[in-house]
């Protein structure tokens, strides 16, 4: 921890972990094909050869250069994220994973995502990729439909989405499908029917995401026309009863999982576990006995090996201070569709759970959440309106909405 993180740790008070959450570990690479004209990530397209083996070697110091902070924990999940993760080598995630195996107290059974693309598989590689350790995959498919393919940018189409499904399914029996909807003109009929296409595979998971048109994108430059709040929430409604009859649970806002098979990574960001993220803009969250701490690293892959190189990846760090640990908190359990336990929020953020009883009593009366004295859970209405929810754990005289400090799909 750099001096300005421990002068500010000094200084926070109130903060008593009795024990430190689960870790993960977050690894990001941030090339892609082709920059998706909706993605705010930190994902950059590969003008050029992907410098593979350099990357490599920077994500492994980066490791390095953050044991101190984590030593001895276990950890129980890694995700490769981007970008497009399977741009690289299986030689190359290989001998990541191999590293990570040697410098970290890595659980027998880790779930080990790594992100792809349709327009990236191939048969071999992702044999390949199983052989060395990966034993999740979260495939990119948005939708089957051409034309809506087309409209969000995407270099794979719908047969290519379902080659990319087939080839999975031969080697791998853990994998996440992404669906997107409230796509440029899209129909009801339309959403249903890449929802139902999707569910045809019998993955144990489903991510379906609505399309939001976010700041320093194309999209926000160049708005396309999307179907209005009523037709998108239709088609919400319309998803989450054709998933559940299909014996889907949806565990979290956008998650959809067969009874058992979560996604643990995604769940210890959701319960406010710790993870440490390693690549160019990657966040961390670890906790100590005395404070929680948050870094992210450089987000240029150019800076971020050069600074990586001189033994200093991480550009932001900052203790989080005691009244912002409420809505941090809130902020990802809450899209928890069961909730948390009442327990919880004192055993991850140090605090009592009556730093937050002014905004649980509003939101009780606001028909937001349901509370006993031994869980709390969002309401349908609260899961409806859930930026609406997560407003009232914001802490006096904090701006009206907070950047995302999670990284999964």
């Amino acid at each position: 921890m750099s001096a300005a993180g421990i002068a500010v740790a000094a200084n926070l008070g109130g903060v008593s972990l009795k024990a430190l959450p689960p870790l993960s570990l977050y690894v990001h690479i941030p090339w892609c094909v082709k920059k998706c004209p909706y993605c705010d990530f930190n994902s950059h397209e590969a003008r050029s050869e992907v410098p593979e083996q350099d990357y490599v070697r920077a994500l492994v110091m980066d490791l390095e250069l953050a044991l101190p902070q984590i030593w001895g924990r276990r950890v129980y999940s890694i995700f490769f994220g981007g970008g497009t993760p399977s741009l690289f080598s299986a030689r190359a995630i290989d001998e990541l994973l191999a590293a990570f195996r040697a410098r970290l107290n890595l659980a027998a059974d880790a779930e080990i995502t790594l992100e792809a693309n349709p327009g990236t598989f191939e048969s071999a590689k992702f044999r390949d990729y199983r052989a060395c350790g990966v034993n999740r995959l979260s495939i990119g498919i948005q939708s089957f439909d051409p034309a809506k393919l087309k409209a969000l940018g995407r270099i794979h189409d719908g047969e290519e989405a379902r080659r990319a499904i087939g080839i999975a399914q031969a080697h791998f029996d853990n994998i996440n499908l992404d669906l997107m909807y409230a796509l440029p003109q899209q129909t009801l009929h339309e959403a249903e029917q890449d929802i139902d296409t999707a569910a045809s595979f019998g993955t144990n998971h489903l991510s379906a995401y609505h399309l939001t048109i976010e700041p320093n994108t194309l999209f926000y430059r160049y708005p396309p026309p999307l179907p209005d709040s009523e037709l998108a929430a239709d088609m919400q409604d319309m998803i989450e009863e054709r998933l559940a009859g299909k014996g889907y649970v949806n565990y979290e806002t956008s998650a959809f999982a067969q009874p058992g098979r979560e996604c643990r990574h995604n769940l210890n960001y959701w319960r406010f576990g710790d993870y440490v993220g390693i690549g160019a803009g990657a966040h961390s969250k670890l906790s100590f006995p005395d404070h929680v701490l948050r870094q992210i690293r450089c987000k240029q892959p150019r800076e971020y090996l050069h600074k990586t190189a001189a033994a200093a990846p991480v550009q932001e760090e900052h203790a989080v201070l005691p009244g912002d640990l409420g809505f941090e908190f809130m902020m990802n359990a809450l899209r928890l569709t069961g909730g948390f336990e009442v327990a919880l929020f004192a055993e991850r953020t140090g605090l009592p759970i009556s730093t937050v009883e002014q905004p649980l009593q509003e939101a009780v009366r606001r028909g937001l959440i349901t509370r006993d004295h031994m869980r709390i859970a969002p309401t349908q209405r609260g899961q409806r309106f859930l930026n609406d929810l997560l407003q009232l754990f914001l802490p006096p005289g904090a701006p009206a909405t907070k950047e995302k400090t999670w990284q999964s799909d």
